[in-house]
């Protein structure tokens, strides 16, 4: 209780699937007592371009652009754009951040992969003697639930799509790791959009069900063995 919690979600349909996870993630922890902020990148119409528009007045070096040195500067000066403070102050307030949704070519939407890109500052997130174990966003967990096409089936070491946990990689190890957060076990739904009424109603239900112990999780073990092992 008293726990909070950043839900960054990438959905563009409230009635999708990921919309109900997403719901089902606010009652839920609600209910627990905990304070749930979500950040709906579509209706907020994130940015996902990381751009100049991110460093308010000067440059750095206005002779040159550097995206990384720029940010970094205007982090250090409180020099970053608004929609960028607020979306690390929500990051900063955080006990555990959950990244919902539908994956798109073994990846994050391009609109959560513009917020990594954005939010995630050197200064803010981690620096480069301050990374991994070390990363700046230390004592926050966060969990990755999303969606995909294909069956589970597909997902595995013997499937077309290889081990899920290939997939992940990037994602939970290459930037929450790196930034020092703690990952839970993800949360994955397969196929949701092929499968039947009762099943899709068992995935949410599995979803709910865990939500109720979440807290008690521990954290994957970040090596480069759980995810290829």
């Amino acid at each position: 209780p008293g726990k909070k919690v950043l839900i960054v979600y990438a959905h563009q349909e409230p009635k999708s699937f990921n919309g109900s996870l997403l719901k089902i993630a606010v009652e839920e922890l609600t209910k627990q007592g905990c304070s749930v902020t979500v950040s709906d990148l579509y209706a907020m119409q994130f940015e996902p371009r990381a751009t100049r528009n991110d460093i308010v007045g000067h440059l750095h070096n206005s002779e040159e652009f550097n995206y990384g040195v720029e940010t970094w500067e205007a982090y250090k000066r409180g020099g970053l754009s608004k929609d960028l403070v607020e979306e690390q102050r929500k990051v900063q307030e955080a006990d555990l951040l959950i990244f919902q949704f539908p994956l798109f070519w073994f990846n994050m939407p391009a609109i959560l992969k513009g917020w990594m890109d954005r939010v995630l500052v050197q200064g803010f997130a981690y620096d480069l003697s301050k990374s991994y174990d070390g990363g700046l966003l230390q004592d926050k967990l966060s969990l990755f639930s999303f969606t995909t096409g294909g069956t589970k089936e597909m997902y595995s070491k013997e499937g077309i799509g290889g081990d899920i946990r290939y997939i992940l990689w990037p994602m939970q190890h290459g930037i929450m790791h790196f930034c020092g957060v703690k990952v839970l076990e993800p949360h994955i739904c397969y196929a949701p959009a092929h499968a039947s009424e009762e099943k899709r109603k068992e995935m949410l239900a599995a979803w709910t069900q865990r939500l109720k112990t979440l807290w008690k999780e521990e954290p994957i073990d970040c090596s480069p063995e759980w995810y290829f092992k």
